[in-house]
């Protein structure tokens, strides 16, 4: 009789255990300064919309200067962790710039810009090496768990996050509570230097930069079911982009919602995401990942309509907007899960550093170009005709599942 592997439980991996609550720790810190920091820009400051969606852009271009070549660096590398130490490290003292230049007089919406932008360096860099690194500590069956307990954590931080960070901006003003995220960063570290696991990366021999990455890219153009779920993502995000620049200035100067309430519906989106996260591993099992992928595609413009949507009282644009936030929590996570098990399945061990730093250099780098182009439309067309444009906008994400393998019900490779 053949006896079959069966792994340790996740919730019983310690070093597992200590990379999930590296994420958890990082993701709640991230939550306090998504509300802190553009509320320092927009009522501190006076950002303006082009100013907003500069704000937001900040945080994504990382992405489009550096994302190919941090892929080349994490598959050429055999230990990955140090360099996500580091990454934190810089991270947290970043950030612990802004409440020490509101103290002196000198912050200003550049200064956040800038702040933004070596975070989201960091970033790039800590995620593009993390990739891999998931697959030395978890076994491969254990991979979509895995993945939806990150998910579970940003969900997690999704939903306590916003109230913390509600809280510190009442008792000592947004510049300040971002002091939580530079401490998070902080606490990272920590625990990902107490992994013991043996780093186990072969590392690819080192043929060139633009040669590895012109690998990498023609891995995923040539391959139906990645090129798919790059197109997927950055239809998502682009749209997201032009949405997120504009949510909190539509929610504080056209429904009138004070920040608390704002950040409460950011908390909805928190729950809906360990929701998404608890019920994500189980429906995988009975229905493939490319089902559910394609399940939570249909979900995403309903937050950006019942948003575009909302008017009159405070209180019934705030209950509406709550569930569509859930729902959005929900399709979000399962995407997300999805979308990387799918690319752990797809994408040659030796070349996943570069596949994952494709996708998110395109995923991720259009979130810049939505930004932008978010703040520019809100200053041409209103706020609310480009809600309305970003929920037709994402529902095109169907169009790049419908004509790719991704149709299909089978979870099995397509390689």
């Amino acid at each position: 009789m053949t006896s079959v592997f069966q792994p340790v439980p996740l919730r019983r991996q310690r070093d597992y255990r200590l990379l999930l609550s590296a994420r958890a720790v990082t993701e709640t810190g991230a939550e306090v300064s998504r509300l802190a920091v553009p509320l320092t820009a927009a009522v501190l400051l006076g950002a303006s919309p082009v100013q907003m969606g500069m704000l937001t852009a900040a945080t994504s271009l990382p992405y489009l200067l550096i994302g190919l070549q941090a892929g080349a660096l994490a598959d050429r590398l055999r230990r990955h962790r140090p360099v996500m130490i580091a990454c934190d490290l810089i991270s947290a003292a970043t950030m612990a710039t802004i409440p020490a230049a509101w103290i002196i007089g000198l912050l200003t919406v550049p200064w956040l810009i800038t702040v933004a932008f070596v975070v989201g360096t960091c970033s790039v860099i800590f995620r593009t090496v993390n990739f891999p690194h998931l697959a030395t500590v978890v076994h491969e069956s254990q991979r979509t768990e895995a993945l939806a307990g990150f998910q579970s954590a940003f969900a997690v931080a999704s939903v306590g996050g916003p109230g913390l960070a509600g809280l510190l901006v009442q008792l000592i003003t947004a510049p300040f509570a971002i002091l939580v995220n530079a401490a998070s960063f902080l606490l990272s570290a920590f625990l990902i230097r107490g992994i013991n696991t043996p780093e186990t990366h072969t590392p690819a021999p080192p043929r060139g930069i633009w040669a590895e990455i012109r690998e990498g890219l023609d891995t995923v153009a040539r391959h139906p079911a990645l090129r798919a779920l790059c197109g997927s993502g950055a239809t998502i995000n682009f749209f997201g982009g032009v949405y997120m620049a504009l949510f909190v200035i539509y929610a504080l100067n056209v429904l009138d919602l004070p920040g608390g309430l704002v950040g409460a519906i950011t908390a909805c989106f928190g729950i809906g995401g360990l929701l998404g996260a608890a019920v994500v591993p189980r429906l995988t099992r009975r229905f493939g990942e490319n089902r559910m992928l394609v399940c939570a595609t249909l979900l995403f413009p309903v937050d950006y309509a019942v948003t575009a949507l909302a008017d009159g009282p405070v209180w019934r644009s705030f209950l509406l907007m709550s569930a569509s936030a859930m729902t959005s929590g929900m399709a979000v996570v399962a995407f997300a899960v999805c979308m990387g098990a799918i690319t752990l399945r797809e994408a040659p061990a030796e070349l996943r550093g570069r596949v994952n730093a494709t996708t998110s250099f395109v995923v991720q780098g259009v979130v810049t170009l939505g930004s932008l182009t978010g703040g520019l439309l809100g200053e041409l067309l209103g706020l609310r005709p480009v809600l309305w444009i970003s929920a037709a906008g994402v529902l095109t994400t169907l169009a790049w599942i419908g004509l790719s393998p991704l149709r299909h019900s089978a979870g099995t490779s397509t390689r």
